[in-house]
């Protein structure tokens, strides 16, 4: 069933979880951090799955390899939040100091407790634990992707740019050495102008066809939403799960584990979510901002699953001096031409970038220049991007001194956007002709639906 839009807004929200009025104001948590030597204050939203390596990540967890010994060179975990309390307890017995929470509107109640959050929740639920963080002054560091819509995407920019806070999206491999490489490469011009990217991942969760379920593990046996239910299990609240989602009752399709993001109404399947780490490099590299057309293709689409295996076809416009680039996506069982006419090397994952006198092969650690023996004697241009300090370095420092990170929100929500137009015109079987400006497929009013979803009462971002 689909969500009815409500009558709540934005400021009843606020209201409801005492981040109206004067504190909405807020200034920026750097302004009070001080120095940074400080250490943050910083509350957690969602504490299993994604959620452990992030609270790890930020707390600095060290495990001595021979004493098993642990310590926390991090910041200071004051607050805990999930909706499952094995998840928040599990999390409490190693940071016993911090207060739990199992509603994040609640732990807003309490926002004096903290300077910054790490959201780690299912998609559906990225942009409203994010939003009042924002509209509080409070710094927020967010798994990928950044938000479950286009119009979220924009909206949650939006507040980011006005707040001024320090964002990062949970995009690790951003901080590796090798995209920054890869970037230099390409912006130094050493294969030229480039006019075309290909990009290539072979996770195939989602719809399956038998044959990929036959080849794949981790098979999607149901097809269409369940109807019975299941006994919901203990300590989960099943109502907070769902959030802004259309009601259900529990089926284990959804939860344990990350079922959940092959379902429409939960995640955005492969091109949202590893489309935000292997999407982000052509953006960085070629500066790409957003795309003048959007085409996708494969099987046909379903009403409730993300497809396993799909293609998408992104057109952008000229940038300054650079030419207009198509980036060309493909998941599961598609792969470019030139691999499977073993062109290139066939890597099971890749980034292609094809420019006028060569190209450029990357995944997350190595990257080449093609044709190898072209460039055998290739000196890499001098370095102009500083290695990272660490991810979650970069977004620490950040909240304390009011540096830049490199995967801030004004930022992703662009690789955002763009990933969620490819799933929509895969939806909807058709070309999309996108306003960025205007928010809309002026060629397709048809996914208005999709760019901006309904929600279910008592939850509204507007």
């Amino acid at each position: 069933m689909t969500g009815q839009r409500s009558n709540f807004t934005r400021r009843d929200f606020l209201q409801s979880t005492a981040v109206g009025g004067a504190m909405a104001l807020a200034a920026p948590a750097f302004l009070r951090a001080g120095t940074a030597g400080d250490k943050l204050n910083v509350a957690i939203i969602g504490c299993g799955g994604r959620g452990t390596a992030n609270l790890d990540g930020v707390s600095g967890k060290q495990v001595d390899p021979k004493t098993k010994a642990v310590k926390y060179t991090g910041e200071n975990i004051v607050a805990l939040c999930d909706v499952h309390e094995d998840n928040l307890n599990k999390a409490a017995q190693e940071f016993p100091q911090a207060k739990k929470f199992r509603d994040f509107r609640k732990l807003y109640d309490e926002a004096n407790l903290f300077d910054a959050v790490v959201i780690s929740t299912p998609e559906h639920c990225h942009a409203f634990a994010t939003m009042p963080a924002l509209q509080l002054g409070k710094h927020v560091y967010c798994e990928k992707p950044l938000t479950h819509s286009v119009w979220e995407a924009r909206v949650i920019r939006e507040a980011a740019t006005k707040s001024k806070v320090a964002t990062q999206l949970g995009t690790q491999i951003h901080a590796g050495d090798n995209f920054r490489r890869v970037v230099e490469l390409i912006q130094a011009n050493v294969i030229g102008p480039v006019r075309e990217v290909h990009v290539w991942v072979s996770r195939a969760r989602g719809r399956q066809t038998p044959e990929e379920a036959a080849r794949h593990r981790d098979p999607v046996t149901a097809q269409d939403r369940p109807t019975e239910s299941m006994p919901v299990p203990a300590g989960l609240d099943w109502d907070l799960w769902l959030g802004p989602a259309s009601a259900r009752p529990f089926h284990d399709v959804y939860v344990p584990g990350p079922k959940w993001y092959r379902w429409w109404d939960f995640g955005g399947g492969t091109m949202s979510d590893l489309g935000s780490h292997w999407n982000d490099l052509p953006f960085w590299a070629l500066n790409l901002d957003f795309p003048l057309t959007v085409e996708a293709s494969g099987p046909l689409p379903h009403p409730e699953l993300a497809p396993a295996s799909m293609t998408a076809t992104y057109e952008f416009g000229p940038r300054g001096n650079r030419p207009a680039v198509k980036l060309y996506w493909y998941q599961g069982t598609y792969r470019p031409e030139l691999l499977l006419e073993k062109k290139i090397p066939n890597w099971g994952d890749g980034v292609l970038f094809v420019g006028e006198s060569g190209m450029v092969l990357s995944d997350y650690y190595k990257h080449i220049l093609l044709p190898e023996d072209r460039f055998k004697e290739f000196q890499h241009p001098e370095q102009s991007i500083p290695n990272s300090i660490g991810h979650y370095e970069e977004w620490t420092q950040a909240c304390k001194t009011g540096s830049s990170t490199t995967c801030n929100f004004g930022y992703a929500g662009r690789v955002t956007e763009t990933n969620h137009l490819g799933n929509i015109a895969f939806r909807i079987g058709k070309k999309l002709l996108w306003d960025a400006a205007k928010l809309t497929a002026t060629n397709a009013p048809e996914a208005a639906p999709l760019i901006r979803r309904d929600y279910r009462q008592g939850w509204s971002l507007a």
